[in-house]
């Protein structure tokens, strides 16, 4: 597939990031002890770890001219990620999430004002050049638009040889009904703990063998369950499963899912097998909670 990109289509944001050493009470004022401007949203944080790895990769999303965009446009430029197909939409503003990271506690808190800027649409799509990518990733968002884009890959590959194919992944990750039409849609197709605990499964395995009648033929159903690791299962029906590895201190578990499913995008995209894909996804993500930020998440062993 020589140097053919991996595509992200999702959110991107401006994460204002808020360190603090415990959680503030309401109606209080405190400190904090650090404060950062941080690009954030699903698929924009996979492209900064698909980056880190070297991988050549896309974004795609909506943004609105502005100081905002102007941030996110530079960092995305200083990663090495290619931003041409982002939509850039005439209403709305860019979404912001204000973000409170207590690694005392490990948890992240987030309040996204994320209203008014329209996502990408199947129109949008139908212009991308799809001979460029290898694999595009979609984080469930405007899933019926979600689905006419991925029909458009469908029709595409339908044309290729099966070496030649693009790889469809879908992340559902909100519980929210109308994003779980995507199921049957993904060639990989990755599903959230609260999603899993929504439909009433206490474990990664007990939610792969409860939810894969939802995915299509010859699909691969993975669930990563944070300290418990991640499962995956394909159609030959074998769970397989990763324990976590978690960092000597708990430090920014903010985007460690984003972090997951890169390294698993990137590990079966060059060839690896599910269980390679699995460990380094758990390995990554695990490092990513160990620093703030991502930089630092990808040793010279990994990539």
């Amino acid at each position: 597939m020589g140097d053919k990109k991996i595509l992200c289509i999702g959110l991107v944001c401006l994460d204002i990031i808020n360190v603090v050493d415990k959680y503030p009470e309401e109606d209080t004022d405190s400190r904090c002890l650090s404060q950062r401007w941080q690009r954030g949203g699903n698929a924009s944080n996979s492209c900064t770890v698909l980056s880190l790895l070297r991988a050549p990769c896309a974004f795609m999303g909506s943004l609105a001219p502005g100081p905002v965009a102007d941030f996110i446009v530079g960092d995305f430029a200083k990663r090495g990620v290619d931003i041409s197909g982002v939509a850039w939409q005439q209403e709305g503003e860019t979404p912001c999430a204000c973000c409170v990271v207590c690694p005392a506690s490990g948890s992240r808190t987030v309040v996204l004002s994320d209203t008014n800027l329209p996502d990408v649409t199947s129109a949008d799509f139908s212009k991308v050049d799809l001979s460029q990518y290898k694999w595009i990733h979609w984080e469930g968002r405007n899933a019926e638009e979600q689905v006419k884009m991925i029909q458009q890959v469908v029709l595409y590959n339908g044309t290729l040889p099966q070496q030649h194919r693009i790889t469809i992944s879908v992340e559902i990750e909100k519980t929210r009904e109308a994003l779980y039409q995507l199921f049957p849609h993904g060639d990989m197709v990755f599903v959230s703990k609260d999603v899993a605990m929504h439909f009433g499964f206490q474990s990664a395995e007990a939610a792969l063998k409860g939810l894969y009648s939802r995915v299509k033929q010859g699909a691969v159903l993975i669930c990563a369950w944070a300290e418990k690791g991640a499962d995956a299962m394909g159609p030959d029906g074998v769970v397989v499963h990763s324990d976590a590895f978690p960092p000597e201190a708990l430090v920014d578990t903010l985007g460690a899912g984003d972090t997951f499913n890169a390294a698993v995008i990137y590990t079966l995209s060059n060839g690896g097998s599910l269980q390679e894909a699995l460990t380094f996804g758990c390995q990554v993500a695990g490092r990513k909670c160990g620093v703030h930020g991502y930089d630092g998440i990808v040793t010279t062993q990994s990539a």
